[in-house]
């Protein structure tokens, strides 16, 4: 697929084929697109942490209400933000941005994926860090569940809306 129909057609995936796993190597592709992402000062101030192991991902769905489909999936990635790598305040950004090119990569790649929200959860960001062993200057920023879709993905909506454009001026 091209790169605007790939743009066009991404949907989050919260339904899994719990028995199929992703290769090592799509795993290595999505963190290869991940690391490819923009960053202010081109700082790269992320790191990721993949879960694969049944028993942590089990863990997930006590930390974050909207992401029990973890387990299923068999794969999620945890991005990271390392404040002490980060150009100022733009490690609150530039992990996000990596994060999207996660998403899309996975559905270029035919994979299922869906992006959970950590930051800015308090909570959600130290139980997180807790369950990982992060570093005081890393911080979880969100999570994105990869995995086989269980259903043929359907069209998105159409999103464009013209009134939130202006030109020049507001």
């Amino acid at each position: 697929m091209d790169l605007m129909q790939g743009i066009l057609t991404r949907r989050s995936v919260r339904s899994y084929r719990a028995q199929e796993k992703i290769s090592k190597q799509e795993l290595t592709d999505l963190l290869k697109a991940a690391m490819q992402a923009p960053s202010a000062m081109n700082k790269q101030p992320w790191s990721f942490v993949v879960i694969d192991k049944p028993d942590v991902l089990d863990k997930i769905q006590s930390i974050h209400p909207y992401a029990a489909f973890a387990k299923e999936a068999g794969t999620a990635i945890v991005i990271c933000a390392n404040r002490a790598d980060s150009y100022e305040e733009y490690w609150k950004v530039d992990p996000l941005l990596a994060g999207q090119n996660i998403l899309l990569a996975a559905h270029g790649l035919g994979l299922g994926a869906c992006w959970c929200g950590v930051y800015p959860d308090e909570a959600r960001m130290q139980t997180f860090a807790k369950l990982l062993n992060l570093p005081q200057n890393v911080l979880p920023m969100a999570l994105i569940t990869v995995g086989i879709p269980a259903h043929p993905v359907g069209a998105p909506a159409e999103r464009y809306d013209s009134k939130k454009v202006h030109f020049n001026q507001w």
